[in-house]
């Protein structure tokens, strides 16, 4: 591209001749005349024959070279010559340029606007001033202004609720799940809101939604001929739950099969090397511990050092006679939670004081070699406990409800050999946990494969032998069967739409709970 003049640089395509520049350390002010065509009277629209007068407007630019830009405009004042028009004169505007009562360039405009899209008011105002461009919160969101919403719903619309306050009030989001943009929001979540923007905005053909009772009863109402779509994930996860739920109530016929089985005795336990807080009273058991091995290194007595540091003798001796570590370990273990440290060893303790060894200075020993870090006066009080026979019954080792629910829910081949083994073993323990297992398994082998027609069949049978939680969830499908089946069948889900609320939650946060619904609604209409 060949620029024949400077004005080709800085005003491509605007009818401008530059007649000044004036360059400062902070400014930079540029003088510069309209020389287009003459406008037309915004009150009549004919052009303009005469020239009235002329006089000198201000814009404010973008930034030039870290510099603020400010544009001194020459404009014309023409005289509309019609008779039946009101207006007397009329002031041109320079396309592209200029707007009328507007004191910044239309560029500085898009800008701006840009800049309030993407950050809002406070973050943006921040943007701007290190861009040295003069722009306040208000300014900038005043430049916001919400999209026309279409008329007519988009063809797969689908529909999900955010929250304002979490527990308290919530919107409704809006998605075209075809291009993944949003349509529109809603102040509440209310089925009276939905079914009248249905009414308004007719076209829907497929709606995705999740389980809500509400959105339901207002697509029957103002959408009868919509097809539902169930979301997967929601129903993959409720059914998560209704395994976990048959997990957490069968949980005693699991502790009963792992106590009846003979415990192996336990592993070496590789814990890592705990680090000490800095808490005042290890900080004072290393400055003593220095203290009074730097007066032994000097030889002074112990009743000397005594004197000098204001302890007793006992204590003096038992800082030069004890390792540092064991000082510190009891002075973690003083005022903590001991249990914390000795709880991974009681299961090994347990075994050896069955097996015969009854010493606590041998138990010690030995789990001091497998990484306990703790003193040995807990280990003194656990076997005084089991010589008493009030030591408090370790507990066997057994999976949580949700980690068995997990096992239970992923497919087969992300888990590991070990995992496979353990979920094995609960279901020999458990014959309704085997069952609600394949159960779950079919139907999400339903689900992945889309056979949404064998869903009916799959309804029965866990109707007729399954564990109550799974027998609640059958029914609550049996009362949504048309939309679920849907859901299995059709390749549509709510996963465009959760992805928008998501970020519907990061505008929210980014405006502090400030905004009004009309800010927020704004921002996120024109960032979808």
């Amino acid at each position: 591209m060949v620029f024949h003049s400077i004005e080709d640089v800085l005003f491509p395509g605007v009818d401008v001749e530059l007649e000044r520049l004036t360059a400062g350390p902070e400014l930079v002010v540029m003088e510069v005349a309209a020389c287009g065509p003459a406008s037309c009277c915004p009150g009549c629209g004919s052009p303009g024959k005469r020239t009235h007068s002329t006089y000198w407007r201000t814009l404010a630019e973008r930034p030039l070279a870290g510099r603020r830009l400010a544009i001194r405009l020459r404009v014309r004042r023409f005289f509309c010559d019609r008779s039946r028009c009101r207006r007397r004169t009329f002031v041109e505007q320079v396309r592209g340029l200029s707007e009328r009562h507007v004191r910044s360039s239309i560029g500085l405009q898009q800008w701006l606007r840009a800049v309030a899209v993407e950050l809002g008011g406070r973050a943006g105002e921040r943007l701007c001033r290190k861009l040295s461009v003069a722009a306040g919160r208000t300014r900038l969101l005043g430049l916001l202004e919400a999209p026309e919403v279409p008329e007519r719903a988009p063809r797969v619309l689908g529909v999900d609720e955010f929250a304002f306050r979490k527990g308290r009030t919530y919107g409704t989001v809006l998605v075209d799940v075809e291009t993944g943009r949003v349509v529109d929001v809603l102040p509440d979540r209310t089925s009276e809101t939905f079914a009248a923007w249905l009414r308004e905005h007719p076209g829907a053909e497929i709606i995705c939604r999740d389980r809500a009772t509400t959105y339901t009863r207002a697509i029957k109402e103002a959408a009868p001929e919509a097809i539902e779509v169930a979301d997967r994930w929601h129903l993959l996860q409720n059914l998560s739950a209704a395994v976990e739920k048959t997990c957490h109530q069968h949980r005693s016929c699991l502790r009963k099969h792992a106590e009846q089985e003979d415990p192996p005795e336990p592993p070496t336990i590789d814990l890592p090397l705990l680090q000490l807080p800095r808490t005042p009273i290890i900080e004072r058991t290393r400055d003593r511990y220095a203290d009074v091995h730097r007066l032994l290194d000097q030889k002074w007595t112990i009743s000397a050092i005594a004197r000098h540091l204001s302890l007793d003798r006992k204590t003096v001796r038992r800082f030069k006679t004890t390792p540092l570590d064991e000082l510190l370990a009891s002075a973690r273990d003083f005022g903590a939670s001991r249990q914390v440290l000795i709880d991974p060893f009681k299961p090994y303790m347990n075994n050896r004081f069955t097996a015969g060894c009854t010493s606590a200075q041998q138990l010690f020993r030995e789990i001091h070699e497998r990484g306990y870090q703790g003193s040995v006066q807990v280990v003194r009080r656990h076997v005084a406990s089991l010589r008493e026979g009030t030591a408090e019954p370790v507990r066997a080792d057994i999976p949580s409800p949700r980690r068995i629910a997990s096992w239970i829910t992923r497919p087969r081949e992300t888990l590991t050999d070990q995992e496979q083994e353990r979920l094995l073993d609960i279901r020999l323990a458990c014959p309704d946990i085997a069952r609600a297992c394949d159960l779950a398994r079919c139907f999400r082998d339903l689900m992945v494969n889309r056979r949404g027609s064998l869903l009916p069949g799959w309804i029965r049978q866990a109707e007729q032998d399954a564990p109550a939680p799974m027998r609640s969830f059958a029914g609550f499908l049996r009362q949504d069967l048309d939309a679920v089946t849907a859901g299995l069948t059709l390749e549509w889900s709510s996963g465009k739409v959760e992805g928008n609320v998501n970020r519907v939650k990061t505008l929210k946060r980014a405006i502090y709970g400030r905004a009004s619904f009309r800010l927020l609604r704004i921002r996120i209409l024109t960032r979808g």
